[in-house]
């Protein structure tokens, strides 16, 4: 029982102290605006844009790509309609008038963010994305890296293959993800609630739960309820 005790007092502080991130952590994304951390304070509403009196047909665009086309998505990007096609090599767009394979570079990328952007802030560099990092988790790449300077360090994700916006980031954001990092454990990664660690310290929990029961029940006697249960035998004795 001694055993059990000493066991039960290190682990009750070890584990205190990740329960104390964990409600520290959750308190903190809870509070963050999330309208900030997810950035839609700077979406700016695309301009609305006539559809095309002539678009190249189908059958057109088909000889144009290649293999076999798997979907066809016609969209605006901008200033124009662009045909989405995706094949077995990949996704490609076409302008829909012409046909005319459309290629997202830096100085495409930087238009695509600067229309899409409302805000103080003005584009400081494009950068290409080859590889993930922390803020491009889950995204598909190539995608191109178009910084801000507003107060908020906005950055915006645009897909090298599509020209759309993919994701938002920013400082609010930033401070997020870190306890995001704190409540789910995840110190390298931050994507997943389910490793070792943390089914490591949920099965430390459970074991100082069962030894707080364990203990509750040898560390106190009839006495010490006396007060509750001698009444209690006075009132049925009557």
């Amino acid at each position: 029982m001694l055993l059990i005790r000493t066991l039960h007092k290190w682990f009750g502080l070890i584990l205190g102290l990740q329960f104390l991130l964990w409600t520290v952590s959750g308190a903190m994304m809870a509070l963050l605006d999330h309208h900030k951390v997810s950035g839609e304070h700077t979406v700016r509403a695309p301009a609305p844009l006539a559809a095309p009196t002539t678009l190249m047909s189908i059958g057109a665009l088909a000889e144009m790509v290649a293999g076999p086309v798997q979907g066809v998505k016609l969209r605006p990007l901008n200033d124009r309609y662009v045909y989405e096609v995706k094949t077995a090599m990949g996704t490609s767009i076409l302008d829909a008038v012409s046909g005319q394979p459309m290629v997202i570079d830096a100085v495409a990328a930087r238009r695509l963010a600067a229309a899409a952007y409302v805000g103080e802030g003005r584009i400081t560099a494009v950068e290409p994305v080859a590889k993930h990092g922390l803020e491009t988790r889950g995204l598909v790449l190539p995608l191109w890296k178009a910084k801000f300077d507003d107060a908020d360090n906005t950055t915006l994700y645009v897909a090298a293959t599509t020209g759309e916006v993919v994701e938002r980031r920013n400082d609010t954001w930033r401070l997020w993800d870190v306890f995001w990092m704190l409540h789910i454990m995840d110190y390298t990664d931050r994507a997943s609630f389910n490793h070792p660690l943390i089914i490591t310290v949920a099965t430390g929990v459970a074991w100082l739960a069962l030894s707080g029961v364990i203990l509750l029940f040898r560390s106190f006697r009839r006495s010490d309820f006396a007060w509750v249960l001698d009444g209690w035998d006075r009132l049925r004795s009557r």
